[in-house]
């Protein structure tokens, strides 16, 4: 189990984080979220070890991980973090850059977990492809299954798919995560992405000005947010009544007490999203075709 008891971190006298607390057993994901310049970035590094925390501890199976004042060479051998800048050999191919840690005593048990880990980041074809010749998103591809090629007990991800197009993210966010959880690797995910979350994480820990708004399955934050960044990470919503919905769960209804006057329409595809305007409060809700603007409507809500 990974431990972190109470981690706080100051940077030039400027406290980062507050007295973190949370554990991730083997083979569950921790998805952390928040604002960018929340803290999510700088905790990934304190477990690590790249730097000190000031107070508070953390330990995987209760082996202390210890920072640069304690400990020369940063890292461990069961632990492998992803950052957002790509630790890549520029000017080999992307198998050498798989394989760098891989065993040469076996080479045909090397080249199959070659093979098996760019099926799993969907890189066939770009074997032999010099990593200088990569696209962002294929280097941060590469970085990915480099990371897991010694299948390590934690891995460590920093927004792992900000690089990456929407051709690609949907099915490689699958595989990765599947094969996480398969082969038993506890994850800490720092992202902006609801569907990195929502689906793949067993847990999910808002941070907000350093300290922790809410930890809990990502369904139960989903359900019930109490804060507005909690609904605004998961989608568009409206606060009406001292409750947040989404603007799914805002329906458009012949008759009811609640009138708005439709203010836009934002065509999204499937429907459209519309804003309107509750009493003075800016409301959006989704609708399958456009309204007139300036008409009248009644809404219902629903939970």
């Amino acid at each position: 189990m990974l431990s972190i008891k109470n981690v706080s971190f100051s940077y030039n006298e400027r406290a980062v984080l507050k007295a973190i607390s949370a554990e991730v057993s083997s083979g569950e994901c921790l998805a952390i979220v928040g604002e960018s310049g929340s803290g999510k970035s700088t905790l990934l590094k304190l477990i690590f070890g790249q730097m000190d925390v000031d107070n508070g501890t953390i330990s995987w199976n209760n082996q202390p991980i210890l920072g640069p004042k304690n400990k020369l060479v940063v890292g461990h051998d069961f632990m492998k973090y992803v950052a957002q800048e790509f630790d890549l050999m520029p000017y080999t191919s992307v198998s050498e850059n798989i394989g760098d840690h891989l065993s040469n005593f076996y080479p045909d048990e090397k080249n199959a977990r070659i093979k098996e880990l760019i099926e799993v980041v969907e890189l066939e074809g770009f074997e032999n492809t010099k990593i200088q010749f990569l696209s962002g998103g294929q280097k941060q591809r590469v970085a990915l299954a480099r990371a897991i090629a010694k299948r390590p007990e934690v891995i460590l991800l920093d927004e792992p798919f900000s690089h990456i197009d929407n051709f690609k993210k949907q099915s490689l966010r699958r595989n990765l995560f599947r094969y996480l959880k398969t082969n038993n690797i506890a994850c800490v995910l720092a992202s902006h992405d609801k569907d990195d979350v929502l689906s793949f994480a067993d847990q999910m820990m808002v941070i907000h000005n350093g300290t922790v708004l809410v930890t809990d399955k990502p369904s139960n934050i989903y359900l019930k947010p109490k804060h507005p960044l909690v609904a605004a990470f998961f989608s568009e919503y409206s606060f009406i009544d001292g409750q947040y919905y989404y603007a799914h769960q805002i329906n458009l209804v012949d008759n009811s007490l609640l009138k708005a006057v439709v203010k836009y329409n934002f065509y999204k595809g499937s429907f459209y999203l519309i804003e309107a305007d509750l009493n003075g409060t800016v409301v959006v809700f989704t609708h399958p075709t456009a309204l007139k603007e300036n008409s009248v409507i009644s809404l219902e809500l629903s939970r």
